[in-house]
């Protein structure tokens, strides 16, 4: 059985890890990680909570004629984006945690950059 000074010290260090995740998240919030496809034709700017921000489109490559290749250039910049932004979350998040990942406690849960 764990004494009242050793559950005391616990409970401040889980806390502060509470803490330190608050305090990653809304950085993660204020980051920008862009993504882009056809050689920067296409680019996607999302937040390190896994938003798209801003989706540039330069008009070279706006084809009425080839309307499915703008759309595959669109999804491949915000695939790319996203991939990014998680990477970037994870990242933090692992800074914030010392390695730790709350998410494996969890039974696997995928929380957004801890997981």
């Amino acid at each position: 059985m764990m004494n009242k000074g050793a559950m005391s010290g616990l409970l401040k260090q889980a806390q502060k890890m509470q803490e330190e995740l608050a305090k990653a998240q809304a950085a993660l919030a204020d980051l920008r990680i862009s993504g882009s496809a056809g050689g920067n034709m296409v680019t996607v700017t999302a937040n390190g909570s896994q938003e798209i921000l801003q989706i540039k489109i330069d008009p070279e490559v706006v084809n009425p004629q080839d309307v499915e290749m703008l759309e595959d250039l669109v999804l491949a910049a915000v695939n790319q984006a996203l991939v990014n932004s998680r990477a970037a979350a994870e990242e933090q998040m692992a800074k914030a945690t010392g390695g730790f990942n709350p998410g494996d406690m969890l039974g696997g849960l995928k929380i957004p950059g801890l997981s």
